[in-house]
């Protein structure tokens, strides 16, 4: 994670310097099926299984995937076939990262197991995956349960969980001062949301959040005033 925001800080000042909109990576068909291997072991939802995306907006510039079609072996096949040299990261053989053993020992053994081109079905899960992903969000958005800083219970009331879930995700990611929650702690607040239950659950050091009323809002923690000694 560490080298990868590194790797991306060093990108952005490039395109800082240059005046770059676009990035264009090089990401390939093996990188969503070892990535979608990697988040399914951490319970990821349709947001994080869509991953690589071909076309992504970041911070108002855009990142640009054209190879997500092609497997590695046809990149390397069409760059030797034109002497055309590349560069191996070194790491990429370190077995501590997983990323690195799922290359090396997972996705092989899936894929002889599979007995078809499961990089092929990995890519097609990924683009389905993505479809649902923004479906949700243009769904959401169409009810506006956010006003303000409080989340309105009322307009989801009967609609499907995964709708529940996703803007619950989404008022959290816009609380700035929120801490994280554990997954444990994450379902407990959706089930209070979902029923409407009053509940008051913490959010870290600077508050709660608070379900009252049909709402959600965020209830900040106001600093204790010391007395002069």
């Amino acid at each position: 994670a560490a080298a990868r925001a590194a790797r991306f800080a060093f990108f952005e000042r490039a395109m800082l310097r240059t005046g770059a909109r676009a990035l264009w990576l090089g990401h390939q068909q093996n990188d969503i099926a070892e990535t979608m291997l990697m988040r399914l072991a951490r319970g990821s939802g349709s947001a994080g299984l869509a991953a690589p995306r071909p076309v992504m907006a970041v911070g108002g510039r855009v990142h640009l995937r054209p190879l997500l079609t092609i497997k590695k072996e046809e990149v390397v096949a069409v760059l030797r076939g034109v002497g055309a040299p590349w560069r191996e990261d070194r790491s990429n053989a370190a077995r501590e990262f997983f990323r690195n053993r799922v290359r090396q020992s997972v996705l092989p053994a899936w894929q002889s197991a599979a007995g078809r081109d499961a990089l092929a079905g990995a890519a097609l899960s990924r683009e389905m995956l993505e479809e649902d992903d923004e479906a949700l969000a243009v769904w959401l958005k169409e009810f506006r349960p956010f006003q303000r800083c409080a989340m309105h219970l009322g307009c989801l009331v009967g609609r499907p969980r995964a709708l529940m879930r996703r803007a619950l995700r989404q008022w959290l990611a816009d609380q700035p001062l929120a801490g994280e929650l554990s997954r444990q702690g994450f379902d407990d607040l959706l089930a209070a949301v979902t029923t409407g239950k009053p509940v008051r659950r913490s959010l870290g050091v600077n508050g709660f959040a608070v379900v009252r009323n049909g709402r959600l809002r965020f209830e900040r923690v106001r600093p204790r005033k010391h007395g002069k000694e």
